[in-house]
């Protein structure tokens, strides 16, 4: 069986966005299937990771296809240039920003990467007529991928899967974007006429999957998921102090307010705790982030705005406690972090902040990996940090996490290859 991915993440693209499909496209072999990329041209990706490369197996075909992208444009207009990802909107914005924000919104729908579609149909009907492909699969955001997909399944009729690494409406900065009514209603009739022709549409969590059953009947989890070894975690040396490690981005949305506040007040009741604690941000951080720190002003913080994937596994390993922060949005309980997965293998406590009833919490519960504590309750917070803090100055601070073997990346490609291969039979 044969399958073209089309993605606009890809090798040498570094962060979240990439690691999904490099890592199905690492086994999917394993499972007699070949897969073929169709990605994007010299992309002006804001993070890049050439240790990923170690990844794509050999021989892979990769088809690449120019892009114009009107972000380039847009930035002419900016005070300085800087790589952003579309989680960190500016709140404060000036003139000049407000109307980039309401042009970028209203005027590219679903994205700004909008005007790769039709070359990219183009380019993709000519590829299909000369060769044997069994499956097309799209994968977003950005959500103008699925777009692809959509015209090649309406004139083509090839067997098509779309893959949502995150929800198209639901996402959570959606509701920060000034949208018109029009183009809001244009945002959910393009995801909706998506669900609907799709042979079968991939998502990453319960609440995902409930929410699009209201316009698709073949809808799969398939989460995202660790890809290291079973003894990856052998010669550790854990960190020194109390650390407490977040990995990956945090914009505004995602600052765990309620930890830094339940933090500072231990810190100033015990000084002893003040002396251990060390704060690690390994990621992009947004400047409410920042200024959130610096009112606590906590004495040991390390901000590493980024560091490649395989060192990051090192990180996650040596700290005493990891942190998950989840988005607080309307949309926060169908949020799972996508660093969860590794972190359950590096099988230190997890500590979250998000929604006790969602599908993170979910995770946390049937693992035992770690505690989730509610956006607003802090009680609870100190409660847990005290406890955790305890047992680390008895040296006993330890997690007994079980089931997570489900979550290996080769597992996980073995779900996606049924599927695979009951869409092509259908």
């Amino acid at each position: 069986m044969k399958v073209l991915i089309i993605t606009y993440y890809w090798v040498p693209a570094g962060g979240s966005g990439v690691q999904r499909w490099l890592k199905f496209v690492k086994y999917l072999r394993d499972f007699k299937i070949e897969p073929v990329i169709f990605t994007v041209d010299e992309a002006k990706y804001p993070i890049t990771d050439a240790s990923l490369e170690k990844d794509i197996p050999n021989g892979i075909e990769v088809i690449k296809n120019p892009i114009w992208e009107p972000n380039n444009l847009l930035s002419i207009f900016k005070k300085k240039e800087t790589k952003t990802s579309a989680g960190f909107l500016d709140p404060n914005p000036s003139f000049i920003g407000r109307l980039m924000q309401y042009i970028r919104a209203n005027y590219f729908i679903p994205d700004a990467r909008k005007f790769w579609v039709t070359p990219s149909v183009k380019k993709l009907k000519k590829y299909l007529k000369e060769n044997t492909i069994d499956a097309i699969i799209t994968t977003g955001p950005p959500h103008s991928i699925h777009l692809i997909g959509l015209q090649l399944k309406k004139e083509l009729g090839v067997k098509w899967i779309a893959d949502f690494r995150d929800p198209w409406t639901d996402i959570d900065y959606f509701h920060q974007l000034p949208l018109t009514q029009k183009s809001k209603a244009a945002h959910h009739q393009l995801e909706q006429e998506v669900l609907r022709y799709a042979d079968a549409t991939l998502v990453v969590g319960k609440t995902m999957k409930k929410n699009y059953g209201k316009f698709s009947n073949n809808i799969h989890v398939i989460t995202n998921g660790f890809d290291m070894e079973e003894n990856a975690e052998t010669n550790v040396i854990l960190d020194k102090k109390f650390s407490i490690t977040h990995i990956g981005l945090m914009n505004a949305d995602r600052n765990p307010k309620i930890l830094w506040e339940a933090l500072f007040e231990l810190s100033s009741e015990n000084k002893e705790f003040a002396k251990d604690l060390e704060i690690k941000l390994i990621g992009k951080t947004a400047d409410e982030v920042t200024s959130s720190l610096t009112k606590c002003q906590f004495k040991n913080i390390t901000k590493i705005e980024y560091v490649p994937h395989n060192e990051v596994q090192q990180y996650q390993r040596a700290s005493q406690i990891l942190l998950l922060a989840v988005n607080k949005v309307p949309s926060a309980k169908g949020i799972i972090t996508g660093k969860i997965f590794e972190y359950l293998q590096a099988k230190r406590p997890i500590l979250a902040v998000g929604p006790v009833d969602g599908d993170l919490a979910e995770i946390l519960v049937k693992t035992n990996a770690g505690t989730i504590v509610d956006f607003d309750d802090k009680a609870k917070m100190k409660q847990t940090v005290k406890q955790l803090y305890y047992q680390y100055k008895k040296d006993d601070l330890q997690i007994a996490s079980n089931n997570i073997a489900q979550y290996h990346r080769k597992q996980l490609t073995e779900q996606l290859s049924m599927i695979l291969k009951q869409v092509v039979n259908s």
